[in-house]
């Protein structure tokens, strides 16, 4: 079976390659790979000794071949358009409640504060075992999300598990609105805070909305902060670059292989104000649109850029419409900041199968900015002034990739039924101590890459008759390869203390809380402030130096 469904695979690859792809300009070649195609699957339908599903080898042979192109180039059935669709309309109907599918489970992740979930005391963490008559563990897919959306107005009823205890909940589906804002306040009395974390078709509006409200408090300097923000639509960039530069200002370029499809994207209106001070929070999950404004803002020396150096996605892409409601997204061109450089880190160009080269660190290319500052291409937008944070080593990057964070704020919920106000609350050293304790618990004890090698390995030499004898060592071994990961985690003890401290919070005030905890202790946001409270500070580095 597996020499039948590679041969599906490389016949797709052909094919697709050229059909959705549309760079062969050799129509004969074109028609060849078609019926190739054709002709295979129409003897493996017939022929075959076993019953296949066409459409399932389809579909994974058109996504390993687009894996070879770059992780930004997709394919989309008939659920994935819809997703796309809320991602970039901001609007869907549901029960107000974001989830995660995974190992057969269906758990909460957020609930967002004032929709039906939160009424009905959905609590995160929380496992849907039912959706009305319909059984999550019957499912292979995490199309079951698609459950608990609906007609609003309409009811659907969960089976609900939570800590030891099943409840049956009956929540309303309603118009869930995501706001690409999700809070903003003024931080002082002449300092605006405005957080963003999508550039959905309503992310100007919003961010133009909280602006006006905020100068109306009082507000002359503002905090932009597109931290973990990872970008979306184009135009919103240039929008919400155009509230604080003049009109016909060259915000990004892109180059694409057709001609017109290379554009140069202009600012369109009236700036809303060009003159209040700006420092624009970034960090290595601030990709795309994020970038763009940043980077635009950086080279027309609008804003001073704060924090962390950004994720470098310099590149474009668009839907392609295609046949039965399904969609491509595919990487159509690259885009160029004002001063011409393009951010890109990654040379999908001249991959070798999983490895990506980076971009030339050491040969990067000088750009400069409206005031004559020097800048740089590739690997992303690089801060004027940098908050330096220590490396994520391969430990804590396992643990990141794992529940356990996830799931001790869920056990540190139940045990605590109330924790200090979120501009007072701080993660302690007894706590972070307890954290790692229960690491060592179940399936919290995540697994770094050496270790499941190594398990791999002596598994491998039992099923050979080879272990006799090493099981002691294995195990000693194992023992020490444990603690040397949770000795490694130290590293990174900050960073992990604010995912924890982020995700308890979340539990108690929402997302709300996470930002306003984030505004009292984070060191990106008192750099910003000093930086805005330092007038000729704030002069010097948009003007090279010079007063």
């Amino acid at each position: 079976m597996k020499k039948i469904k590679k041969g599906i695979i490389i016949g797709s690859l052909v094919l697709m390659s050229t059909i959705f792809l549309g760079f062969k300009s050799d129509f004969f070649e074109v028609a060849k790979q078609m019926e190739i195609y054709t002709t295979l699957f129409k003897e493996l339908n017939l022929y075959y000794i076993d019953e296949i599903n066409p459409a399932e080898l389809t579909e994974k042979a058109i996504n390993e071949m687009l894996g070879e192109l770059d992780p930004y180039t997709r394919y989309y059935d008939e659920q994935g358009v819809e997703e796309v669709k809320i991602n970039s309309s901001g609007e869907y109907s549901g029960i107000g409640a974001e989830s995660r599918y995974y190992d057969k489970k269906l758990v909460i992740a957020e609930v967002y504060e004032g929709y039906s979930a939160e009424e009905v005391g959905i609590k995160v963490g929380d496992e849907i075992i039912r959706i009305d008559d319909i059984y999550v563990s019957d499912f292979n897919s995490d199309q079951i999300t698609a459950l608990l959306k609906g007609v609003p107005g309409s009811s659907v009823k969960l089976l609900v598990k939570r800590q030891e205890e099943t409840l049956t909940l009956d929540v309303k589906r309603e118009k869930i609105i995501v706001d690409p804002v999700p809070h903003f306040q003024m931080i002082s009395n002449e300092i605006g805070y405005i957080a963003f974390n999508r550039f959905n078709n309503k992310a100007s509006s919003s961010v133009k909305a909280a602006f006006v409200d905020l100068k109306q408090k009082g507000m002359n300097k503002l905090i932009l902060d597109l931290r973990g923000n990872p970008g979306g639509l184009l135009n919103e960039a240039i929008n919400i670059t155009n509230f604080f530069v003049p009109k016909n200002e060259v915000v990004v370029s892109t180059q694409a292989k057709l001609k017109k499809w290379s554009e140069v994207y202009k600012t369109n209106f009236e700036p809303i104000d060009l003159d209040i001070p700006i420092v624009v929070l970034i960090d290595g999950k601030s990709a795309s649109a994020s970038e763009i404004v940043a980077g635009s803002l950086q080279d027309l020396d609008r804003a001073v850029i704060v924090g962390e150096r950004s994720f470098g996605k310099g590149l474009v892409q668009r839907y392609r419409n295609l046949t039965y409601g399904t969609k491509l997204k595919l990487t159509i061109s690259k885009y160029y900041t004002p001063s011409g450089r393009n951010i890109q880190e990654l040379d999908y160009t001249h991959r070798d199968g999983d490895d990506v080269p980076v971009f030339d660190k050491k040969n990067r290319n000088s750009f400069k900015t409206k005031n004559g500052r020097t800048v740089y291409d590739g690997g992303g937008i690089a801060p004027d002034i940098i908050i330096e944070k220590p490396a994520i080593t391969k430990s804590t990057e396992a643990l990141l990739k794992s529940d356990a964070i996830f799931n001790f704020a869920s056990k540190f919920y139940y045990q605590n039924p109330s924790i200090s106000a979120p501009e007072a609350f701080v993660f302690e050293e007894p706590q972070y101590d307890a954290f790692i304790s229960f690491l060592g618990q179940g399936e919290n004890n995540f697994e770094t890459k050496s270790e499941t090698k190594f398990r791999k390995a002596f598994d491998l030499s039992a099923k050979e008759n080879l272990s006799d004898g090493i099981q002691s060592s294995y195990q000693e071994l194992t023992k020490q390869l444990e603690s040397q990961k949770l000795k490694e985690l130290n590293k990174n003890k900050q960073t992990i203390k604010e995912l924890l401290s982020d995700e308890i919070i979340n539990r108690y005030y929402f997302k709300k809380g996470e930002y306003q905890n984030d505004i009292i202790f984070s060191p990106f946001i008192k750099e910003a402030i000093a930086v805005l409270e330092n007038e000729n500070q704030y002069r010097s580095i948009l003007n090279n130096g010079n007063n």
